[in-house]
């Protein structure tokens, strides 16, 4: 199933001239407030906020937890607000998703977000402002949350903003980590969604496109930023949004959650982590272990884009060729952060729902040396 595309608002200012346009009167912000310093987003946006009844939710955690939903819903409940509007990062802009959403349900945040319950109706207008290259949150219809350290994912139509502000110079303050560590994300997300089983001639269009600016732009737009260089980055990490909106992650993001949760590592570095020992496992994939309906030979003619972007050259060269990618963004390694001991409870909990969309059945000892494998690069 695809879902209509947000409108699409180019700069920030753009943005302004739209809410004075909207008739809004009491907006509710989710901001990271240093985004908002930083960025320059607070200066095209404050004229407008002074104006209205205005709520701002800015006390929240890094990767979206339920206790913050659930704060958050009691200030929107409260405050009445007629129209949403999230600036940051994935954490603000899921955050607002589900705030919006989830204050307009009879169930409560907890049942929703771990899939007892279901969203039945929409939450309020909102508007994304993303202030990071990576997460292309703003281009999706699910939004992420913890709840008692399980990462889990609500999927509603709803969600998909309603309007996505996409503008390169809210990301230029970006210290060089966070730009490395979000364009990974927007990467991987890429590469996952080329050979993922739900993918479409659609999601791969934008999935490849996304792939290819990002491997060519992320090296320059962390270590040495132009304009073009993070204008690529925002297309790629919008475009891989527009993707996975389609096809949802695979593997590599089904083994990060308890990197983050666990140890810490930003989310893009740790999904790179496993990519490319992922991709050569993929790339191997027959029909038997197929869990494509397309079959095997239909995965690996996608696998073949993947090897494309990455220069060319057959697996093993694209491999190395991410590898060398990682070095240049100092993303280290996984016995970075853990030891092999610590495989196993990884592998234990890894998500399910993005373990089945990857196009290789993988059993628990696969995965364990997929993780080891992290170690031979």
């Amino acid at each position: 199933m695809t879902f209509v595309q947000e409108p699409l608002i180019g700069s920030i200012g753009n943005a302004c001239c739209l809410l004075a346009s909207l008739q809004i009167e009491r907006p509710f912000l989710v901001l990271d407030e240093a985004a908002y310093e930083a960025s320059g987003a607070r200066d095209a946006l404050e004229p407008f906020v002074r104006q209205k009844a205005a709520v701002r939710f800015t006390e929240f955690e890094l990767n979206p937890k339920l206790e913050d939903v659930q704060r958050g819903i009691e200030a929107f409940r409260l405050s009445q607000a007629d129209f949403v509007i999230a600036l940051g990062g994935g954490t603000a802009i899921d955050l607002a998703k589900l705030i919006s959403a989830l204050s307009a349900q009879s169930h409560a945040a907890r049942d929703i977000a771990t899939g007892r319950s279901s969203i039945q109706v929409a939450g309020r207008p909102l508007m994304a402002i993303p202030t990071t290259a990576g997460t292309g949150s703003e281009a999706t219809h699910f939004a992420v949350v913890y709840v008692d350290g399980k990462k889990h994912s609500v999927a509603h139509p709803s969600l998909l903003p309603d309007y996505a502000v996409v503008d390169s110079t809210l990301t230029e303050s970006l210290p060089p980590r966070m730009t490395a560590a979000t364009g990974l994300d927007a990467f991987c997300q890429a590469v996952e969604s080329i050979w993922a089983v739900a993918a479409t001639d659609e999601s791969l269009e934008y999935a490849t496109e996304a792939a290819r600016l990002a491997f060519e732009n992320l090296v320059a737009a962390t270590n040495a930023p132009t304009l073009e260089a993070r204008q690529a980055m925002c297309r790629a990490s919008h475009l891989a949004g527009k993707a996975i909106n389609i096809t949802k992650t695979t593997a590599p993001h089904a083994l990060s959650y308890a990197l983050t949760s666990r140890y810490g590592v930003p989310h893009g570095m740790a999904v790179a982590f496993t990519l490319a020992p992922i991709l050569a496992f993929n790339a191997n994939v027959t029909n038997h272990d197929c869990t494509d309906p397309r079959g095997a030979t239909a995965v690996r003619k996608r696998i073949a884009r993947i090897v494309e972007v990455l220069g060319g050259g057959g697996v093993e060269a694209a491999c190395a060729s991410f590898h060398k990618l990682s070095s240049q963004l100092d993303c280290g390694t996984l016995r970075d952060v853990c030891s092999e001991s610590d495989h196993a409870a990884i592998v234990d909990s890894v998500n399910t729902e993005r373990l089945s969309n990857n196009p290789r059945r993988a059993s628990r000892e696969q995965l364990l040396d997929i993780l080891k494998r992290t170690e031979i690069s």
